[in-house]
């Protein structure tokens, strides 16, 4: 080992420079916090893996718990690690990397676990290495294993013995400075489509090395460029992909996590993780997305990529997990023995609840470990890592996995009652604090409001947005004649009993498939998930078994009906819509509902489904032998090279931005003729409201400068719809019917150039027809 050289305590225990590593032109500074700890050496590796520390220097303790001090001389690119020593393994002269002296305990009596065997990388660091699952590991004979504490015998050695500096991930020096970013386009949250995505879901599928070509005769696309092979799902094919997105009607693309997770590079067994949600780095881009894989490499392409998406007036929204960390929890529930390489290193009991008989919380989450938001130290790490995707990186938003985990306060149950206690969402400091910091910088800030320990919908404070759970599962049992029409109506209305006191209509998100579960196309073509069937469509655990599907009865023609019945109702409810990418051009993954660990080219866009009225009879790709369901049949316009559900999709995103009246963050009044917009309800005789069991309805929007008729019809019969006397004029036209017989002309037509009606229409069974008019014409 080399010479170790300390910092003087009495110098640095006043300092106050930020968490994390930051380069300055005087050399970089280092912050961990660790309050705790009796000891914290930092360490400079001349290599990822494989190598042993260059240099060793202490870091000095100062009074607000946090280990600080500095380095001249130290260049971009290098690689640094942690060594923690604390009350359960204190400081001992005969100490050296993979010896027992100074060893007490595995964990002190607060539940952290110190051990100076297992190097640890700063939470704060902006870049990584590799992560704890990499084949890399392989090359050494190892496996993530070598990460554990704990007295099991490995080869006659304690796992809490073997020295991990040869194999832990360590944190690389960067700034994030170096290329500048577009600024950010700022959009009215109610003007919003959001598009849901993975970036290798975005650009990993070869098709879109001829994505020019694919799109050539659909109007609008013209700017669309190919994506060469060897920026195939990364954060650079994801930016070249914008023009796509803009042309279609997106507004925001929201990125699956791209924090640094746990996956291995082959995906090999119980090593996989395709979407992410597994968050080992909160700071750090993953590599694996990047085509520039250099130290600083995937910072500097993930800003590009943002500014890519902001020069086309695109946002880009973030989906973070913060509920809990790739760490994982105690190996065979023995409180020993853990796998921190971060967090729980440094400061255990600051980061992650616990039992009274110190075992990590697998509670809300059911991922292993529950991070604890009754700590400072935890909410800070939050709070400063959207800081930092905000400020340095310009993302524009952030949708929240499991957020109400963000507001759940330990300390109010007793330690063996988890899943009874006490709800403090509208007022917790943690979700206050995100609120105000969107406030500050212009973001949007989204939760998925649920866990497993309970559902919060419309109960975060005032200036979250959230994912309506409410409206998807509304959305699904009326369109397949469920003639729940209340719940209907409240949803397609916006959630006014949960929104209206919360900033507005915007905060409401629609959805009604998400990455997670069927994808839009699935839900009206399966009963049951199909999860157990053989690469590359399966196999994966998981999945909910309650999907509130229906699979159409086997019906081609119907199903494709039922997808422009989804689209048309998300596009008219008020609120923001969310979609999956791939389902504007009926992608389709075979009925799997939970793929989160499948890297495979078949759960990616396919973008050669848009040329084609037959989309899922399109070859997944060159050399696979598997073939998507052909569930949809052929779309019947009389042009083989056209798929008429991207062409009705793309019509109705565009038309929702040219009619402001369904981009709205304010409720009308519930009777005609005010100056706001209003949602009025009708039976379809246009003389009284639905009633419960009503499986039709009619939508009269009303707005100052135009109104629309919306007539809805999940039944089997068709039904008559009459225009309420008080709205009905002869300058009605015709905007779309999503009924087979329209499919000749894609189910629509554009502004003023459909036929004119009077107050009179009957709509076919199992489809919606709408019509538009202008004020005073």
């Amino acid at each position: 080992m080399t010479e170790i050289i300390a910092f003087d305590e009495a110098t640095w225990s006043t300092a106050t420079w930020p968490l994390g590593t930051h380069p300055h032109a005087d050399g970089v500074t280092f912050a961990v916090f660790a309050p705790a700890a009796t000891r914290i050496q930092l360490e400079v590796y001349p290599e990822a893996l494989g190598a042993t520390a260059s240099h060793t220097f202490l870091l000095a303790r100062c009074e607000d718990g946090v280990w600080r001090g500095k380095l001249q001389g130290l260049q971009l690119g290098a690689l640094i690690g942690f060594r923690a020593w604390g009350p359960n393994w204190p400081w001992d002269e005969a100490w050296t990397p993979g010896s027992d002296a100074g060893f007490i305990a595995d964990l002190d009596e607060h539940g952290n676990r110190f051990n100076p065997n297992k190097v640890l990388f700063d939470p704060y660091a902006r870049e990584i290495t590799h992560n704890v699952y990499t084949d890399e590991l392989q090359r050494f004979g190892v496996n993530d294993g070598v990460f554990g504490t704990g007295g099991e015998l490995i080869d006659v050695v304690p796992r809490r013995l073997i020295d991990t500096a040869p194999y832990a991930p360590k944190g690389v020096v960067i700034t994030a400075e170096e290329n500048p970013v577009t600024p950010k386009p700022k959009l009215p949250a109610e003007e919003a489509i959001i598009y849901e995505a993975s970036i290798e879901q975005l650009t990993g599928h070869p098709s879109v090395a001829r994505l020019a070509d694919i799109l050539s005769g659909e109007p609008g696309f013209e700017q669309v460029v190919d994506i060469p092979a060897e920026f195939q799902g990364t954060y650079k094919g994801a930016g070249m992909l914008a023009p796509y997105l803009k042309a279609m009607g997106v507004t925001t693309v929201e990125l699956l996590p791209v924090h640094e997770t746990n996956v291995s590079e082959s995906g090999r067994d119980s090593a996989t993780n395709s979407w992410g949600y597994m968050t080992l780095a909160f700071f750090a881009p993953n590599r694996r997305y990047a085509a520039d894989k250099s130290w600083g490499g995937p910072t500097r392409e993930f800003r590009a990529m943002v500014s890519a998406f902001h020069d086309a007036g695109l946002e880009v929204y973030l989906d973070v997990v913060y509920n809990h960390t790739a760490e994982g929890g105690n190996w065979n529930g023995d409180v020993n023995t853990t796998g921190f390489t971060s967090l729980g290193g440094f400061a255990t009991a600051e980061y992650y609840q616990m039992t009274g008989e110190k075992i990590l919380v697998d509670g809300a989450t059911g991922t292993s470990n529950q991070l604890n938001y009754s700590s400072e130290a935890a909410q800070q790490l939050v709070l400063d890592s959207l800081r930092y995707w905000s400020r340095e990186m310009h993302v524009d938003g952030f949708r929240f996995d499991l957020a109400t985990v963000l507001g759940r306060r330990p300390q109010d149950a007793a330690p063996d009652d988890w899943g009874n206690q006490k709800r403090f969402f509208t007022d917790h400091p943690l979700l206050v604090a995100i609120a105000e910091l969107a406030e500050e910088d212009h973001l949007e800030v989204i939760a998925e409001a649920w866990d497993l320990w309970g559902y919060e919908v419309g109960n975060f404070p005032r200036g979250w947005g959230e994912w309506n759970g409410r409206y998807r599962d509304a959305v699904r049992n009326f369109t397949k004649g469920a003639g729940n029409v209340g719940e209907f109506v409240d949803m397609f209305n916006g959630d006014y009993h949960h929104f209206h006191d919360n900033g507005g209509a915007q905060k409401t998100v629609n959805f009604i498939v998400a990455h997670d579960g069927f994808n839009l196309a699935d839900l009206v073509s399966y009963q049951t998930k199909i999860n157990d069937q053989p690469y590359p469509f399966g196999p994966s655990d998981g999945g909910s078994d309650n999907n509130l599907s229906w699979d159409s009865g086997g019906d081609h023609t119907l199903r494709r009906q039922r997808l422009r019945n989804l689209w048309t109702v998300l596009m008219f409810s008020r609120g923001v819509p969310m979609l999956v990418a791939g389902d504007e051009f009926g992608r389709t993954q075979n009925g799997n509902n939970n793929p989160w660990a499948l890297h495979s080219v078949a759960m990616r866009n396919n973008y050669a489904m848009i040329a084609t009225n037959a989309p899922q009879r399109t070859p997944v790709a060159d050399a696979v032998t598997a073939s998507y369901h052909d569930n949809l049949g052929e779309f019947a316009n009389d042009a083989p090279n056209v798929n008429g559900l991207f062409r009705f999709a793309t019509f109705l995103m565009r038309m929702r931005h040219r009619h402001s009246c369904l981009q709205q963050s304010e409720w009308g009044d519930f009777t005609a003729n005010n100056h706001d917009v209003s949602y009025l309800f009708y039976n379809p005789s246009g003389d009284g409201r639905p009633v419960e069991g009503d499986r039709a309805l009619g939508v009269y929007i009303d707005s100052p400068e135009e109104n629309f008729w919306v007539m809805i019809n999940m039944s089997g019969e068709s039904v008559d719809f009459h225009v309420p006397e008080e709205f009905r004029t002869s300058e009605w036209r015709y905007v779309l019917d999503t009924a087979a017989w329209a499919e000749l002309v894609n189910n629509y037509w554009p502004d003023d150039e459909g036929a004119v009606v009077h107050d009179h229409n009957s709509v076919h069974p199992w489809s919606i027809a709408v019509w538009h008019r202008k004020r005073n014409a």
